[in-house]
């Protein structure tokens, strides 16, 4: 007669068969490890709390049996994934899930004040700006390369001055070819006093050549190759994207645009250069808006937001900008003074009138943009 303990059972591991049903049963628990079943868009994080199922293999005593009721030692096995102790997932969310879009807290109520003391357009940049320097009855690719050449000139350079040295050039004959038959010292002598116009003399020069080499006299219709350019920053390829090829390719920021946007708190954090500027304010700013912000601000921040002593006391922005005051004349200054705001100008001190427009404009949208470039856009 055969001993129980030989007999077969499901939840006994016999002697014959022992070693294979602890490789199958291995492979298994091997398989379920693996085939945990997959989290999408997030990052997971497994803390294994309880240990993995032990395998123990049990084998007889080699005493004797006892002659009454003989049970051998068993060991149970899992036949289901609830029996086993479970994992616990703690879920880690992507940083980018779910993250608040950041804005300035007023900054369309400042934007409607700067438009309207923008109004006026008596700013230099109105009537001088890169806009105005090239010749309107020029082929397209010279008025583009006319565009190019402007903002060249501009850099570390007053409007006023920019102006009339592209005006001498445009008579002497502001196209790639005369450019490059033209020896420097007479360059030199029509761009002068424009700042380090030695400088910008040999990259007049290299531009053109890279120009008529590479691009058939044109200039290039992209960022990338703008900045491939001799003497081209990002602001002037962005600029020069928007003015020569109409394309708003991202916010050209100068030292105006860079002043005045720090100082109006539309940055999250104070930026230190015009380029960390730009990316800070397009990471906010509404796209269609880009190539408005130059020519507010530019035209803003020659008039009244000064680098030095600005005119707090007649901007409108006075009560919500927080820097207002800081370094401002505190009274008005006269007119016909030097840094007085002109009298025809369309806007004056805040007043009980302006106060109620601030509730006004809460609710109702931005205005129609008025810079140039938009209104050329419309025009079309």
């Amino acid at each position: 007669m055969a001993s129980p303990y030989f007999r077969h059972h499901r939840s006994v591991i016999t002697r014959s068969g022992d070693q294979h049903f602890a490789s199958s049963l291995r492979s298994k628990l091997t398989s379920r490890r693996s085939n945990v079943w997959p989290v999408s868009c997030v990052a997971v994080k497994v803390e294994e709390k309880e240990e993995d199922a032990k395998v123990v293999e049990q084998r007889p005593s080699s005493a004797p049996l006892a002659t009454g009721d003989c049970q051998p030692e068993r060991e149970t096995l899992a036949s289901s994934p609830r029996s086993r102790s479970r994992t616990r997932l703690k879920v880690e969310y992507d940083q980018h899930e779910g993250a608040e879009h950041w804005e300035p807290p007023e900054w369309k109520k400042q934007w409607g004040y700067l438009r309207e003391m923008r109004s006026g357009r008596n700013a230099p940049v109105d009537n001088m700006g890169a806009e105005k320097c090239y010749d309107s009855q020029a082929p397209a690719h010279v008025r583009r390369f006319q565009v190019l050449v402007s903002l060249m000139l501009s850099s570390q350079t007053k409007d006023q001055v920019t102006a009339a040295a592209m005006e001498k050039l445009r008579a002497h004959g502001c196209t790639v070819e005369n450019i490059l038959t033209t020896d420097d010292a007479a360059l030199e002598n029509l761009i002068y006093p424009v700042g380090f116009w030695r400088t910008k003399v040999k990259y007049l020069k290299q531009t053109s050549a890279m120009l008529q080499k590479d691009f058939a006299g044109d200039i290039p219709d992209s960022v990338q190759g703008l900045i491939g350019l001799p003497g081209i920053g990002p602001k002037m390829a962005h600029l020069a994207m928007d003015i020569a090829w109409d394309q708003v390719s991202g916010i050209g920021v100068d030292t105006h645009v860079h002043r005045i946007s720090n100082r109006l708190g539309w940055l999250k954090k104070p930026s230190k250069n015009a380029e960390e500027t730009r990316k800070a304010l397009e990471e906010w700013l509404p796209r269609e808006l880009w190539s408005e912000i130059n020519w507010l601000l530019v035209g803003f921040g020659q008039r009244v937001c000064l680098p030095v002593h600005p005119l707090c006391s007649v901007c409108l922005n006075q009560y919500s900008c927080p820097s207002a005051h800081k370094t401002s004349p505190t009274k008005r200054p006269k007119a016909g003074a030097p840094l007085a705001p002109d009298p025809a100008s369309s806007f004056t001190t805040k007043t009980e009138q302006s106060i109620l427009k601030d509730e006004r404009m809460k609710k109702e949208p931005l205005a129609s943009l008025v810079c140039p470039t938009a209104q050329r856009r419309l025009r079309k």
